[in-house]
């Protein structure tokens, strides 16, 4: 129903009388023609509303689709929300789209859809799918927006192709923008766009992360969504400014060789009374059964893939942040309740497919269709799922039969791996194949592992607060987690406040707990994965060959009973390689052999043990030279200590360092 006690309170101004013309289109034969035909994939260039000019006069050309509609005007502070003065006109080609032209508005402006169906006598008012901004919560109307910006990225757009490549280091630092970092002294405020490039670029830069990815900023009507109740899929959120200062920030980013990854969220939507739900009086962009339209975990409606319509919506809003918002990726939330019928439903409460089977055959079409078109156009950018499931595929060719995305979130790794870590020592050795496991399928995906924020939130507790033992033994723990996890193949992503070990869960209303840097823990975590970040860039073991399984080579992970892993990660020389031994007890091993894959010095290149990053400084003096002692199946070996609950990597050095 019309929100009119909203139009109610805003400071009306008087109603002008003003024409609306309806012989002005931004819509083409051609793109009536690609629309109807379920191939335009830049609605965003011909929907919502466009600064155009009639006769030399300005004005907004406003377009929506509603083809159930009996009637639709647009409403706003510029005609006192008339719902009769500005109606627009049914275009004649049955695309179910009515537009019209209205001279002397401009940027800015605040407007709705005043939608009345032919079905059941309903009449709504509704923001515009295709609004570049709008109103700042709890305010919903659209604002006619001129979304032009001065790019200052060239060079990095120039270059990004091998930087957001397979081969390339991949180190991703996940962001909450509206909660990284708050403003007490202004009533706890969160930063805005331009206050973040002046803070968390900086940051990000300082902690050698070559990617940022940030949480959900497509404009959402409940902030405790996170920005996964999505409703604006071409607005930034105004929360924290305008679309140009997005732009700033992701611009700052750029100018500062750091990627920006975006959450994208195509597979539900909220229902909130002025978005997509019952948009024209019917289910236009959801499914009208509600065993397949409505979501029962999220309480909230499934697109309708089936129709062209929506498949255009959803692609045209990937490229369009590609397009207007240079960014480098999109990391698809919860691909896995799209790809099922019975996601989340119990017997009964699901539709088969043609075939009878379970598989969500249009949504599959749409995530294949998807991903063709954006590396088609955009061919160096990254298509990530979030999906928690084995479906085979995920980041393969559809040409192979694979849903095409680039990369996967390993979520059976990080399930495994924290599982492992809560585990008193004493106990690991029971559970070492759950480290082991994660290899015998590393390379069947191009996968990023990820501690993201799902794994410290709804009373999981912080990654620190998960690790047993003591004081001294959860911080070596956490060392040695992440020490091992960049040595595992497969790209990296931590969530804010991981990299410092931040001791409490995540709320989205408060800040990080940038006070406990005070301490010298939190700033040895820091430093550690700071100079992991680094390493990973340095070295190429550790990035070209991430999806790969002959970047990868197991020297021992027979040690159950020591808990100990050897393994080799290599890149395309053998000068690269580069070996990782894990000690998953609190206890030191001394004079522990390991065979080594050639002879000579073998340097030790980083210790998470260091003092430095609030270790004792146990290992093995700067490195060890290689004796003729076959082990492990290889002619030589090395003698080494391996320190508590920590994790050391060797490569080999042409000449001998002075110990």
């Amino acid at each position: 129903m019309p929100k009119l006690k909203e139009n109610l309170t805003r400071k009306l101004k008087v109603p002008a009388m003003q024409n609306i013309y309806h012989d002005v289109s931004r819509f083409a034969e051609q793109d009536s023609y690609l629309f109807k035909e379920g191939n335009h994939f830049q609605l965003y260039e011909k929907l919502g509303a466009h600064q155009m000019q009639r006769d030399g006069v300005d004005g907004i050309y406003f377009a929506v689709w509603a083809p159930n509609a009996q009637w639709v005007s647009v409403i706003g502070d510029f005609n006192g929300w008339n719902n009769q003065t500005h109606k627009l006109a049914n275009r004649w080609d049955s695309s179910g789209i009515w537009e019209g032209f209205i001279p002397h508005l401009a940027h800015g402006e605040v407007y709705k859809y005043h939608i009345a169906s032919r079905h059941n006598g309903f009449q709504a008012e509704k923001a515009d799918p295709f609004a570049f901004a709008t109103e700042v919560p709890p305010r919903t109307a659209s604002k006619v927006w001129n979304i032009d910006y001065q790019w200052q990225d060239q060079q990095w757009m120039k270059s990004r192709g091998p930087k957001n490549a397979a081969q390339a280091p991949y180190s991703v630092y996940e962001v909450h923008l509206g909660s990284w970092r708050r403003v007490p002294e202004d009533g706890n405020r969160s930063l805005t766009y331009r206050e973040h490039a002046n803070y968390l670029v900086d940051y990000v830069k300082k902690m050698g992360f070559t990617h940022v990815e940030l949480m959900p900023i497509m404009e959402h009507p409940f902030y405790g969504s996170w920005g996964y109740q999505c409703l604006g899929y071409f607005s930034p959120t105004s929360r924290y400014g305008d679309p140009q200062d997005l732009m700033f920030l992701i611009d700052s980013f750029h100018q500062n060789g750091i990627g920006v990854i975006l959450d994208w969220v195509p597979s539900h939507f909220p229902g909130d009374g002025h978005g997509l739900a019952y948009f024209d009086g019917t289910h236009l962009f959801e499914h009208s059964d509600p065993q397949k339209g409505f979501h029962p975990d999220w309480k909230s409606y499934i697109f309708n893939m089936g129709r062209s319509e929506v498949k255009e919506f959803l692609i045209s809003s990937a490229l369009f942040w590609f397009d207007k918002y240079h960014v480098d990726g999109l990391r698809v939330d919860a691909v896995a309740s799209m790809l099922y019928l019975d996601y989340s439903r119990k017997e009964g409460e699901w539709i088969p497919n043609v075939y009878g089977g379970r598989e969500n055959l249009e949504a599959i079409g749409f995530l294949r269709q998807m991903n063709e078109v954006i590396y088609q156009k955009f061919p160096d950018v990254q298509m990530i799922a979030e999906e928690s499931t084995a479906w085979g595929g995920v980041s393969r060719p559809t040409n192979y039969g694979g849903l095409g995305f680039g990369m996967k979130w390993n979520m059976g790794w990080m399930h495994d791996t924290l599982e492992y870590f809560t585990k008193e020592p004493v106990f690991r050795k029971f559970h070492h194949s759950e480290l082991t496991f994660s290899m015998l399928y590393a390379f069947t995906e191009n996968f990023t592992l990820s501690l993201s924020h799902d794994e410290v939130v709804h009373g999981k507790g912080s990654i620190f607060s998960r690790m047993p033992g003591d004081d001294w033994q959860r911080w070596a723990n956490m060392r040695l987690l992440y020490a091992y996890m960049f040595a595992h193949p497969g790209k990296k992503l931590l969530f804010m406040g991981n990299e410092f070990g931040q001791w409490a869960e995540w709320k989205h209303e408060e800040s990080l707990d940038w006070h406990v840097m005070q301490y010298s823990q939190h700033g040895g975590i820091q430093s550690l994965v700071r100079d992991l970040n680094r390493l990973i860039i340095k070295e190429p073991a550790l990035h070209t060959f991430d999806f790969e399984g002959n970047g990868f080579e197991w020297v021992d992970h027979s040690d159950w009973q020591s808990s100990i892993l050897a393994f080799l990660r290599k890149g395309s020389s053998p000068d690269d390689t580069v070996m990782i031994i894990c000690n998953f007890t609190p206890v030191v091993r001394h004079d522990y052999r390991i065979g080594a894959p050639a002879d000579g010095f073998w340097q030790e290149i980083f210790n998470s043990d260091a003092q430095f990053y609030g270790g004792v400084n146990l290992g093995n003096c700067g490195g060890v030279q290689a004796d003729p002692i076959p082990w492990h199946g290889r002619e030589f070996s090395v003698l080494l200590t391996l320190p508590p609950l920590g994790v050391v990597y060797l490569k080999r050095s042409l000449k001998k360092i002075a110990k």
